[in-house]
């Protein structure tokens, strides 16, 4: 929550934080998601929610000294649930798939948001917004297609041949799918809690999202060494710790953003971090992809932009 007294054109400020935070997040997710270590989604998913868990307590509890009444853990619950199991979904599906695809998949699910606002809420759709929906739901499919023709290129060309049931690759595409459902399932239940129904006011519901991360994390921590008898030492996953810290980091700003009066602008700008995953997925891992993946992530980003920008 930024504090008082920032100029009003901080929204601003906060979204470009939390643009590059998560964005950079992207990165280190990829960069420490091992694929020889089959427990690597589980460890980042450790580390996330040890940080948020730490932010939540010394910020909110220690330095806002906010009153948090424990009773919202399960209130909360089934919203907290959609974003923690997306973004575990999402870490696994980082080992078999690049992140300059993953990301804009992923944050499409403001199109899964729209779509169960107008079926379920009644909220209302506009055309160029119907546009939008189906450029991101084809911009997938093409994607999907994409990946197919690549891996199937590959494998020809190495001769290898592989049982359709052992082949994963062309498949992992799924993944961001899953998390772009999951977690615009979760959006749309952080609306009917924070505005349609005022269930929660949103400090106690940011809380206790941190808070049931940091359990889940502690959780799976006790998992990891007592029944698959592994260590787990925090201060040597060192990119699994700052993609967990810049996840913590654009969510702190990201709260600023979104909750100030510029908020409808905010929502699709913020959107656009994919784009940051896109570049920092093509400078540092040097990944490559084709002129028409580029189009596609385009179209996508362009849906993106329309659902959150056009008012009708």
């Amino acid at each position: 929550m930024l504090k008082k007294g920032w100029g009003a054109s901080m929204w601003f400020v906060s979204a470009l934080i939390t643009i590059l935070a998560w964005g950079t997040a992207d990165l280190f997710y990829k960069k420490g998601n091992n694929a020889a270590d089959p427990h690597s989604a589980m460890k980042t998913t450790i580390m996330v929610g040890l940080v948020m868990g730490l932010h939540a307590i010394l910020y909110y509890g220690v330095y806002e000294g906010i009153s948090y009444d424990w009773k919202n853990l399960i209130v909360y619950l089934p919203v907290s649930a959609m974003y923690i199991l997306s973004m575990a979904i999402g870490y696994f599906g980082l080992r078999y798939i690049e992140v300059s695809i993953s990301s804009p998949i992923s944050n499409s699910s403001g199109a899964v948001t729209a779509l169960l606002g107008f079926l379920i809420m009644g909220n209302s759709l506009k055309g160029l917004q119907f546009v939008a929906i189906c450029l991101i739901l084809i911009g997938i499919l093409l994607l999907s297609i994409f990946e197919k023709k690549q891996e199937d290129a590959e494998l020809a060309a190495e001769g290898v041949k592989f049982d359709p049931k052992y082949r994963f690759g062309a498949v992992a595409i799924l993944f961001p799918i899953l998390y772009m459902v999951i977690d615009g399932l979760g959006t749309f239940l952080d609306s009917y809690y924070l505005e349609y129904k005022q269930i929660l006011p949103e400090d106690q519901a940011n809380m206790s999202y941190e808070l049931t991360f940091l359990i889940v994390g502690l959780l799976l921590w006790g998992y990891l060494k007592l029944v698959k008898k592994e260590s787990f030492t925090v201060f040597k996953e060192r990119d699994k710790g700052l993609a967990a810290i810049f996840e913590t980091l654009g969510q702190f700003f990201y709260i600023g953003a979104i909750s100030s009066q510029e908020a409808v602008i905010t929502a699709p700008l913020i959107s656009s971090y994919a784009i940051v995953s896109v570049l920092l997925g093509r400078i540092f891992l040097k990944e490559r992809l084709t002129a028409k993946h580029y189009v596609v992530i385009a179209a996508i980003m362009a849906g993106i932009a329309i659902l959150g920008f056009y008012d009708g």
